[in-house]
């Protein structure tokens, strides 16, 4: 496993549903916060869509980058024989990664790299798949996260968001919008409508699953064309 570091730009991402924008910065300060209670805090709320996902991605095999690895939470699920590169922007949440991966023995995690997802430094076509698991309402630019998901997957190949999107309805819509002043502070945004990762050309929705129990979060698989 190897570690290198590309810095991540600063930036505000432009906003177009109305809810506190997000910066990279202030991303930052949030995520070296939570990274000492990260696991405790994020672990069983967030399984059923890990699992989800890494299941789909043990399915496919191949090389998968996983972008938004955290403490790398994810790494222990992928078959041995799945070669994964993960990286973030937050070097205290990769050295944790790191220190599980030391800890379990995971031969099959290439590469833990301090990497901002809205500039990675992969050449088209790099991997079999690429996944973002509670990611996309996490970064200031989702959409600009998605397009480079996108060019760094093969042709045919798979991309799978796992997310919290934005409730239309029922108990969460009220929640959400009391809640989304704070999205600065909490390191994430919780009305980030689904559409903005739909109706792109180079990809098919081939997927859209609600995560059990509560629906709070949602599986969308894609393949590149």
């Amino acid at each position: 496993m190897s570690r290198s570091t590309v810095a991540p730009k600063r930036q505000a991402a432009r906003h177009k549903h109305g809810s506190t924008p997000l910066t990279t910065g202030g991303l930052q300060s949030a995520y070296a916060t939570w990274a000492p209670v990260y696991d405790t805090v994020f672990d069983l709320p967030m399984s059923r869509g890990r699992n989800m996902a890494v299941r789909r991605l043990n399915r496919l095999g191949g090389r998968v980058l996983e972008a938004g690895v955290g403490t790398g939470l994810s790494l222990p699920l992928y078959r041995p024989e799945v070669k994964v590169t993960g990286i973030d922007f937050s070097s205290e949440m990769l050295r944790r990664a790191g220190e599980r991966v030391r800890r379990r023995g995971l031969q099959n995690i290439e590469a833990l790299i301090e990497m901002d997802a809205m500039e990675l430094a992969f050449e088209d076509g790099s991997f079999d798949s690429t996944v973002g698991m509670y990611l996309m309402s996490a970064v200031p630019d989702p959409e600009r996260v998605f397009s480079e998901l996108v060019r760094v997957t093969r042709p045919g190949g798979t991309v799978i968001v796992v997310n919290h999107f934005r409730s239309r309805k029922g108990a969460w819509a009220p929640v959400e919008r009391c809640l989304s002043p704070l999205s600065p502070k909490l390191g994430w945004d919780l009305e980030m409508p689904v559409e903005r990762l739909l109706g792109r050309a180079d990809v098919t929705l081939v997927e859209n699953r609600l995560v059990p129990p509560l629906g709070l979060f949602t599986l969308l698989q894609f393949k590149k064309h």
